[in-house]
């Protein structure tokens, strides 16, 4: 589909990849509450939500697809997408409070924390196990960190939308949602790229890390080693 160059413009790809893992971060999000509704409720309850005793699997399948995806999305988002995350002066751009530079100092920095903050929720979700609510075991500190994790993401779902809106427009907000592609980025043409990745590969990783600022590439080991630990620990259980 072709793309209409006077509208605000997302590349496909982050388009596929923010969209799968958002929606899988908000229902993954909305059956941990109701996880919580059904088994603990010590700090509060909607009365009319039902107790379900399923959603707890249901729950552990969307926390998954978060698990899945998450890695992709964060070795594109470092190398493909590196503007929309935290600078080396961001931090001196954060004492330039309300300036438009101010809030996409901020927007980058909310970005970057929304990351770090899905892999701090699925770690402790791996650390968990899935008998220990039914049996009323709710005082786990990685039960704990767990809510605590869920907690951080939504607000850092909250202020990344809250964010966009008020640097950008409703557009520009609604562009991410958009079917349309320029024609260098149309699927048809993505398996002869996938082809091509074997005897391109050591070419493009060094090109890739190269061109990658030290601080994010320390940021991308510690995200997907953390990955790779949750996996390992769940699997040493």
């Amino acid at each position: 589909m072709k793309s209409n160059s006077k509208s605000p413009y997302q590349k496909l790809m982050l388009r596929i990849l923010h969209n799968l893992q958002g929606l899988s971060v908000i229902l993954a999000v909305i059956t941990a509450f109701w996880t919580y509704n059904t088994y603990d409720g010590r700090w509060g309850k909607i009365a009319f939500l039902p107790d379900w005793k399923e959603i707890e699997g249901i729950h552990g399948t969307f926390g998954l697809w978060v698990l899945l995806i998450l890695p992709i999305f964060i070795i594109y988002s470092i190398h493909k997408q590196a503007q929309k995350l935290i600078q080396k002066d961001s931090l001196d751009k954060l004492k330039l409070i309300n300036k438009p530079i101010w809030w996409y100092s901020l927007h980058r920095l909310v970005n970057t924390f929304s990351i770090f903050a899905l892999v701090f929720a699925v770690f402790s979700g791996k650390m968990m196990d899935e008998k220990w609510l039914p049996q009323g075991e709710l005082n786990h500190y990685w039960y704990y960190l767990h809510l605590i994790s869920l907690i951080i993401v939504v607000l850092a779902i909250a202020f990344h939308v809250l964010i966009i809106a008020k640097i950008g427009s409703f557009s520009f907000l609604l562009s991410i949602f958009k079917l349309d592609f320029r024609e260098d980025e149309n699927p048809k043409y993505w398996l002869n790229k996938i082809k091509s990745l074997p005897e391109n590969y050591r070419e493009i990783m060094i090109n890739e890390w190269t061109k990658t600022p030290a601080y994010l590439k320390i940021s991308e080991i510690v995200l997907i080693f953390t990955i790779i630990l949750a996996w390992v620990i769940s699997w040493l259980k």
